[in-house]
């Protein structure tokens, strides 16, 4: 279901950043618990790229409306956090290179540290 789930968040864009909200990372979790129905219960918690970002509520609305028309569906709960606050390093390469960001680095390609002292 989550697989599902995040496909679906794929295809939310914020609408002032030509990104699906996934890939711009700012879903923070997914949690997904059967319900007494045998329908699954869905509590999104997301970020927006600014606290003052006006856009949130249109997102969440947006998200739960794709969600709620997976089968299966009984509730969804959209909520909005900046806890920890969003910043570009939480971008998947796929949207940083969208966006003109260098790819993050992995650590072993950043651990050349010279240890000599001249």
């Amino acid at each position: 279901m989550k697989t599902k789930i995040i496909d679906i968040l794929k295809q939310c864009y914020d609408p002032e950043i030509p990104i699906d909200l996934w890939n711009l990372g700012l879903i923070y979790d997914i949690d997904v618990t059967t319900a007494e129905n045998d329908k699954r219960d869905v509590k999104i918690t997301m970020s927006l790229t600014t606290p003052g970002c006006t856009m949130g509520q249109h997102m969440a609305d947006d998200i739960k409306n794709k969600v709620k028309a997976l089968e299966k569906i009984n509730n969804i709960k959209v909520t909005v956090t900046f806890d920890p606050p969003w910043t570009p390093e939480m971008m998947t390469d796929y949207a940083r290179e969208k966006l003109g960001y260098d790819p993050i680095k992995t650590k072993e390609l950043d651990q050349e540290i010279n240890v000599e002292w001249e």
